[in-house]
């Protein structure tokens, strides 16, 4: 479109396409968060999983640990103490790797950050489409109390 058709659309042309355009870009914008919050859901269920995996691990090592030291502080070394010490230490290293992992997955959760920039950039572009349309002159008040221009922003 050339710069002279452009100038010859009236205010409410400009303001029905700024519309159509705001609209579009609110729906666009809509579907980003959805699948973006759709994705962080499945990382955080994910690293849930991950910490109930690990709880349920540790409430073993903390039954074979308590268990084996029972049975250790008792027979002061014989056999028996030390392997549900052994097996008790194997559930704890488990519960540990499994937290990891969960924190892990947590960590990659991306926390709608396009959505966040693409707000961002609607700002900017709305603000300039603003400078570009500009804003209609002010009526200035009558009366001895008016001592504002007739355009501008209000003095505050």
């Amino acid at each position: 479109m050339t710069q002279a058709r452009q100038s010859e659309k009236s205010l409410g042309e400009l303001v029905a396409e700024a519309t159509a355009q705001v609209q579009v870009l609110v729906k666009a914008e809509i579907e980003l968060a959805k699948a973006e919050l759709k994705n962080d859901a499945k990382q955080a269920g994910l690293g849930a999983g991950m910490f109930g995996g690990a709880a349920f691990l540790g409430y073993f090592a903390l039954i074979f640990l308590s268990v084996a030291s029972a049975f250790g502080i008792h027979a002061l070394g014989i056999t028996l103490g030390w392997s549900f010490l052994i097996v008790g230490g194997v559930y704890l290293l488990g519960a540990a790797i499994l937290a990891l992992l969960g924190k892990s997955r947590l960590d990659k959760m991306t926390k709608i950050a396009r959505t966040k920039q693409t707000l961002q950039d609607d700002v900017t572009w709305a603000k300039a489409l603003k400078d570009e349309i500009g804003s209609p002159p002010r009526r200035q008040e009558v009366g001895p109390a008016s001592t504002r221009p007739a355009v501008g922003p209000p003095d505050h």
